[in-house]
């Protein structure tokens, strides 16, 4: 589905080349439930950032649905993006100023679904989540867990291949995590969904069938689940 070939990113600094991420191979699978483990400033959120098209590498070659992302101008990997990668935020990334229901509408509006088809994947998603009731309230008026479904909702809602989480139950409580894992799961075994997430938790790695751990911007080690 995807793979990385001698990814680099790095930032210069005084004539120095710092680098985030260091020559970093990776493949992974349709179908895989990936988690990325490190310490922190390991390069995972960058790493996910480079999956997912919102940042790009500084040297290497990157492979998509068998695109190669390196050569895409930036619509063409805007396209690709939106039409395949959901992603959940640990800060959620709502918009204020929209109710739940126009949160969630909001990727279907991106790839021109038609009103009638929009309603129905909208309200389909409100129910799949227990959320019809909060459909007309703004983010502030949600809780933590409750804003996270809005935002794991908002990401499958235009069905993509690959879900990416960083920290995706950062700022939820044991209960909602947990939840919430048991959702992705269900995601990945039911209905095929490729997941990746960042995590700091061992327990949430566990859910996935392969972890991989960075140090100092390259794969340390990976054990398969």
């Amino acid at each position: 589905m995807l793979s990385l070939k001698q990814v680099s990113k790095y930032y210069n600094t005084g004539g120095n080349k710092t680098y985030v991420l260091n020559k970093v191979d990776l493949d992974i699978d349709q179908g895989e439930f990936v988690s990325i483990m490190g310490p922190s400033g390991s390069g995972k959120s960058t790493l996910l950032n480079i999956i997912g098209m919102l940042d790009q590498p500084s040297d290497g070659y990157q492979y998509f649905l068998n695109e190669p992302v390196h050569q895409l101008k930036e619509k063409q990997r805007s396209t690709l993006y939106k039409q395949n990668i959901g992603f959940v935020f640990q800060a959620y990334h709502l918009i204020d100023e929209l109710t739940v229901y126009e949160n969630i509408e909001t990727p279907l509006l991106y790839q021109d679904v038609k009103s009638a088809e929009r309603k129905a994947l909208v309200a389909d998603a409100l129910d799949k989540f227990n959320i019809v009731g909060k459909k007309d309230l703004f983010p502030a008026q949600l809780s933590g867990g409750q804003q996270q479904l809005v935002g794991i909702a908002r990401a499958l809602i235009a069905k993509p291949k690959l879900l990416l989480a960083d920290e995706p139950t950062g700022n939820l409580n044991s209960k909602q995590g947990e939840e919430i894992m048991d959702l992705f799961r269900k995601l990945n075994k039911e209905e095929g969904v490729t997941i990746i997430q960042v995590t700091h938790s061992e327990k949430n790695a566990g859910y996935g069938s392969r972890i991989i751990n960075l140090l100092d911007g390259k794969i340390d080690s990976t054990l398969n689940l």
